[in-house]
């Protein structure tokens, strides 16, 4: 690219923002375009996890490395979890280091999202926001996903209760995955994550609030909104076309074991940048570095997706085991679920060809994509009276004011 060149950026994202502030301030005109009216705007309240096992580096001394700052918004930093077994059993999952930071999404000023746009604009990038231009236009293309592979619905709370995450393996609130519970400084969000396609879907956040209600009875829940959106989760063949770098979702660059976006986003969006600056190969780089932590995630996705509660009970008591063998460090877990291994490697042509299905996206490329799953017979029950009660309270809250950032059609 020329040096008075403009790098057309479509999607004002943390992929799409980190790659502005690198070019940005490596002297290119940059403009953002975003069709939301504010960057953060998808996923409006909703508390998201920042994991730090994927790699031996702090993620934070990462970006300080690209020069991005991380005390551009606000982060929380934790060294445990409660881990609830589909029994309700609840362990600790512990680490001798950061294992997570909990940020908060939208478009508050402490929000990840708007840090992200602050670094953008101080760098010297424009974002244009309510901008509908087409993708051929761009050089990156960092928009949100199109299809579905799996959703999350939640509600954002305020509360007396300390700042605490628990995370819950359970087959039925959250069909092939997880529910959790976040609390930071008096908010609180209770969110389940639907890998299998479900009607009446809203049930599940009822039944899930009813079960956290039930198991944290000093939670005094009063509900502000509720959050929700969707993931999709594809490898294409490549991850530059036609003079384009995808990065982010749009690039399929996903954690498909437990939906963990923002690291692969955000490093994703500096090596496009580091690309054109340098004349890298980032297609090369990307399928190097980052392809294949995410086929080990979509083997892990595979084996959840099937194995139901009495595989959950397995999987949490291995954990905990494997924390009581490695000194209490229940961080080296998710670290050697994320190493690749012969299993595993043995594992990913059945992956392939089991869990993802041929596709070809709308720029031409092609890929493979994890389809929304089906919903099982077990998947078939009725609401709790206590669920059923929620359900009612929240129309009451909604005709009143009571604001979600995704449709309750279904």
């Amino acid at each position: 690219m020329t040096d008075d060149e403009v790098v057309r950026i479509r999607g004002a994202g943390l992929s799409g923002l980190a790659a502005a502030t690198i070019l940005a301030k490596a002297g290119k005109k940059v403009e953002v375009h975003d069709i939301r009216g504010d960057s953060g705007a998808r996923f409006d309240g909703d508390f998201q996890g920042l994991e730090n096992w994927t790699s031996s580096n702090d993620f934070f001394d990462e970006m300080r490395a690209w020069g991005l700052d991380p005390e551009a918004f606000k982060s929380n930093e934790f060294q445990e979890l409660s881990l609830i077994h589909p029994d309700n059993i609840v362990t600790v999952a512990k680490s001798h280091k950061i294992a997570y930071r909990i940020v908060e999404r939208g478009t508050d000023e402490h929000c990840i999202d708007q840090g992200f746009k602050r670094m953008a604009l101080e760098a010297g990038a424009t974002i244009h926001y309510k901008s509908k231009i087409s993708p051929e236009e761009c050089t990156i293309i960092a928009a949100g996903p199109k299809d579905t592979s799996a959703i999350a619905f939640g509600e954002v709370f305020k509360t007396s209760y300390p700042n605490h995450v628990a995370f819950q393996l359970n087959d039925k609130l959250a069909p092939g995955a997880y529910s959790y519970l976040i609390i930071i400084d008096g908010v609180g969000l209770i969110c389940t994550c639907l890998w299998r396609k479900q009607k009446n879907s809203n049930r599940y956040l009822n039944e899930t609030i009813a079960w956290y209600e039930n198991a944290y009875p000093e939670l005094d829940r009063e509900p502000i909104k509720r959050v929700g959106g969707k993931g999709d989760f594809s490898i294409p063949s490549t991850y530059f076309s036609n003079g384009q770098y995808f990065v982010g979702e749009a690039g399929g660059l996903q954690d498909f074991m437990w939906g963990f976006g923002m690291r692969y986003a955000i490093t994703s969006g500096v090596m496009a940048a580091n690309s054109i600056l340098s004349g890298s190969d980032y297609d090369a780089e990307i399928k190097k570095k980052l392809l294949p932590l995410i086929k080990l995630s979509a083997t892990n996705r595979m084996l959840l997706d099937r194995i139901g509660d009495r595989g959950f009970k397995w999987l949490a008591n291995y954990w905990m085991k494997h924390q009581r063998k490695n000194g209490g460090n229940g961080l080296l877990f998710m670290e050697q679920i994320y190493r690749p291994g012969i299993i595993r490697r043995v594992l990913w042509p059945f992956t392939n060809r089991i869990l993802l299905k041929k596709t070809k996206y709308s720029d031409g490329r092609k890929g493979r994509r994890m389809p929304f799953r089906k919903a099982l017979k077990r998947d078939k029950w009725e609401m709790s009276k206590r669920g059923k009660e929620i359900s009612e309270e929240w129309k009451e809250i909604r005709s009143s004011g009571g604001k979600v950032s995704f449709s309750e059609s279904d």
